[in-house]
């Protein structure tokens, strides 16, 4: 039993944290820094990362592995280790009745995404998983003007992130440990958004194409793609065309753009000079432009922020998690079309 069902509405819920290296320390601190929750225990096989989180969070508690982890007087724990263990680790916190918050993918493929979905409302426990572009303003004022219908029908979307430098874990080039390359990492945001945008149509048809080293990806057993085009066709007749890449000449760090082109109008976000976090979004009626957002926006740990927020107000199985599987599922189609 979660120690939540014991504790006063009063008191802040204790986290542990499962690795703490840069990004798994980024969310750890945005949620210490919030207030949400408390930074009760971390988990790190580098001393140095451990070093690092406990001068962030003093006072924290070290845990030497992920079962003793468990064993801890805990509410949640956030998840930021290799892709391949995911889903065992959120199934097996959940099942101890801990809530989640993971770093994206959940699971390599929908089947594991499913097992996890199923644990958190099989214990009624709150999950979170890190699509974090959705929390940039500029994406929320994009969403909110399709909404609204000022795009009048979106027909056509362009999705595109490439990242001029790759991931620099050796885990991410292993199949079996990643479960897919810039698709897997970059490609699940765009597909997110897309279908976050629109309120998740139904995806009917899904065609793609996997490159690695330039040339077309020949086997998903031994090779990741570093390149990916995909067209995915929506039940509303809308055509969706994602681009993603690791190690491409671009020209600058990155280019990510999330564009929407309606009836009435069009939409996008873009980064700006080829920042990793500073987005302008705007929107565009003909040949004119209104500006929707621009930086700075702090958006990096909101959605671990949201998550610890509302697990501090007693939220459990939300069942929007069951999109996580939708988008899963799309990647699915993306790499086996």
């Amino acid at each position: 039993m979660s120690g939540i069902a014991a504790k006063q509405q009063t008191q802040r819920p204790r986290l542990g944290f499962l690795g703490v290296g840069w990004i798994g320390r980024h969310r750890m601190e945005a949620i210490a820094q919030s207030g949400a929750a408390e930074v009760a225990v971390v988990v790190d096989p580098s001393t140095q990362a451990l070093e690092a989180a406990e001068k962030s969070a003093p006072g924290c508690e070290r845990a030497g592995s992920f079962e003793e982890l468990l064993t801890k007087p805990l509410d949640g724990i956030v998840i930021a280790t290799p892709s391949a263990v995911h889903a065992e680790q959120a199934v097996a916190a959940l099942e101890r009745g801990l809530a989640v918050f993971c770093q994206k993918p959940l699971g390599r493929d929908a089947a594991e995404v499913r097992r996890v979905v199923d644990a958190a409302k099989a214990n009624d426990r709150l999950l979170g998983v890190d699509l974090s572009y959705r929390c940039t303003h500029g994406m929320r004022q994009v969403k909110e003007r399709v909404r609204a219908g000022e795009l009048g029908d979106v027909f056509s979307l362009n999705l595109v992130f490439h990242n001029a430098y790759g991931p620099d874990k050796a885990w991410f080039y292993d199949p079996k440990l990643s479960g897919g390359g810039c698709v897997m990492d970059l490609g699940i945001h765009l597909v997110d958004l897309a279908l976050w945008v629109l309120d998740f149509p139904k995806v009917t048809r899904v065609s793609s194409h996997l490159y690695s080293g330039g040339k077309p990806l020949t086997s998903r057993e031994t090779q990741v793609e570093d390149y990916a085009v995909a067209q995915l066709e929506l039940a509303t007749g809308a055509s969706v065309q994602l681009a993603c890449s690791w190690k491409v000449s671009a020209g600058c760090d990155a280019v990510i753009e999330a564009s929407f082109y309606g009836t009435k109008g069009g939409a996008s976000l873009r980064n700006v000079n080829g920042s990793f976090y500073d987005f302008t979004a705007d929107l565009f009626h003909g040949t004119s432009r209104q500006r929707l957002a621009e930086p700075p926006d702090a958006w990096g740990g909101r959605a671990a922020v949201d998550w610890a927020t509302r697990l501090a107000a007693g939220q459990r199985f939300d069942p929007e998690c069951e999109r996580l599987v939708v988008v899963a599922d799309a990647l699915d189609r993306i790499y086996r079309p």
